[in-house]
């Protein structure tokens, strides 16, 4: 089986940023309170949860600011359901608290944030190990992973608002393919409690222009995801890209997407991959 590169996404922030920028420029007021399919936020409420991501993302790994251990009070989190619910009581916090902030105040913060960001994610390695990402195993990931993580949630977030306001963009495949291409490396952590035979082959196929195929092969008791695989697969998925980032963020549920589904061969296989989340959700 073909091994998948990294997905290096570093040159995207800059114009993924710039858009948002131009996006939230062309918005009425009407607009920027329109709800989203985020619960309870608006388009002005996501926008001022980007700020605290890159906020947040610069003080903890940059500046080595931890606010929990500063205030004396490190918190432990001993589930997922714990780990989920933290993260969202926090993001909910900080939306209610900066929502007194204009929208020309949030842009220009936006676009502060933005470059300093790209000039920490520039300064590291991009194949040094570093953290865990949650939904893609509980082991140490290369930096590429992490950064192309915090890239998805910038671009669903971004579609999010396109959504509701509708005026949409970043669909083309310089920016819509990277995002599918590390989603799916989500796949080894959804089959790690799947039993199969060795040499067992689950194929996804993504179509669209920002699609492709990806290969799930069974070896010495372990799922192992590739590009291309000379065995014939037991199992076949076709989706289209749209239905993917939106299952694999849980915008769709299993049951809304499968009319957009397409298995042939080992239907339980297949049907298991529309258990992937690639979000902390």
């Amino acid at each position: 089986m073909q091994p998948l590169g990294p997905v290096i996404v570093l040159d995207l922030f800059p114009p993924e940023r710039q858009l948002l920028l131009e996006l939230l420029s062309e918005l009425t007021e009407e607009d920027r309170h329109k709800p989203t399919v985020c619960t309870g936020w608006t388009v002005k409420d996501i926008a001022l949860h980007l700020l605290g991501d890159d906020i947040s993302r610069l003080s903890r790994k940059r500046d080595g600011f931890d606010y929990l251990t500063s205030m004396g009070n490190p918190e432990a989190l001993d589930s997922w359901d714990e780990l989920v619910s933290y993260i969202n009581e926090r993001n909910d916090v900080w939306v209610q608290a900066t929502r007194r902030m204009s929208s020309q105040l949030l842009c220009r913060l936006l676009a502060l944030t933005g470059e300093e960001l790209h000039q920490y994610f520039a300064s590291l390695d991009p194949y040094a190990i570093g953290d865990a990402v949650s939904w893609a195993g509980p082991d140490p990931a290369p930096v590429w992973l992490d950064v192309a993580r915090e890239y998805t949630e910038r671009w669903v977030h971004q579609q999010h608002m396109r959504d509701a306001v509708n005026k949409p963009g970043l669909k083309e495949p310089r920016f819509f393919a990277p995002v599918l291409d590390t989603f799916v490396r989500a796949l080894p952590h959804t089959f790690k409690d799947v039993q199969a035979d060795d040499g067992t082959v689950i194929q996804l196929t993504i179509s669209g222009t920002s699609g492709g195929d990806w290969f799930l092969l069974r070896k010495q008791q372990q799922w192992k995801l590739g590009k291309a695989s000379t065995t014939r697969a037991d199992a076949t998925v076709l989706i289209d890209q749209e239905s993917a980032w939106r299952l694999f963020t849980r915008g769709m549920s299993e049951n809304e997407v499968l009319p957009h589904v397409t298995i042939e061969g080992n239907q339980q296989l297949g049907l298991h991959v529309l258990h992937t989340v690639s979000i902390i959700a």
